[in-house]
């Protein structure tokens, strides 16, 4: 007999496994803080995190709640989600491993250090938001989650508009272009 994977299933160990992975971030990033710390860099109290974690968080209670209540499924739709869920995940993964030591889920400036220009950093002054966008909307929509997608979406944008304004403020740049 073989074990044919249902679209609840799959939905809700990919969520387990995603959120085993952000909280092994979570560790490292505090382990890069004090690293951080130590080469004298300045923590930003007010950088935005709490939205982001509100963000983050309504967004696995919405895909457990509209999976429960409005049902998931495979379709067309599946394969355009896995592929956005994935390339957001390269693109987050490409840009810590650019920032290395420096990588954290706060915001610390250290002083005289140039912004990072390798990688995919190289192309876009904020890859890695763009890739947890990609990851946040790609998901919802490998299982026919669409207001999941969409309302995220939404929360996500203005998350990171503030969080972006608030990040270049303490680094001393303009506005993004």
């Amino acid at each position: 007999m073989t074990l044919v994977p249902t679209a609840p299933n799959v939905l809700l160990e990919l969520l387990v496994g995603v959120g085993l992975q952000r909280a092994a971030e979570i560790v490292y990033a505090r382990r890069t803080a004090r690293g951080l710390l130590a080469n004298g860099a300045r923590f930003v109290r007010d950088d935005g995190m709490g939205l982001i974690v509100a963000v983050h968080a309504a967004w696995f209670a919405a895909c457990l709640a509209e999976g429960s209540l409005a049902g998931v499924g495979f379709g067309w739709w599946t394969g355009l989600g896995m592929l956005l869920f994935a390339l957001g995940a390269a693109l987050r993964y490409g840009s810590m491993a650019a920032l290395r030591g420096r990588w954290s889920t706060r915001v610390f400036v250290l002083p005289d250090a140039p912004l990072v220009t390798t990688g995919p950093y190289r192309f876009l002054r904020h890859p890695i938001y763009l890739g947890v966008s990609l990851e946040l909307a790609g998901l919802p929509l490998a299982f026919g989650l669409w207001r999941t997608a969409a309302v995220v979406a939404v929360l996500n944008a203005l998350a990171l508009r503030r969080r972006i304004r608030l990040e270049e403020k303490a680094l001393g740049l303009g506005a993004p272009a």
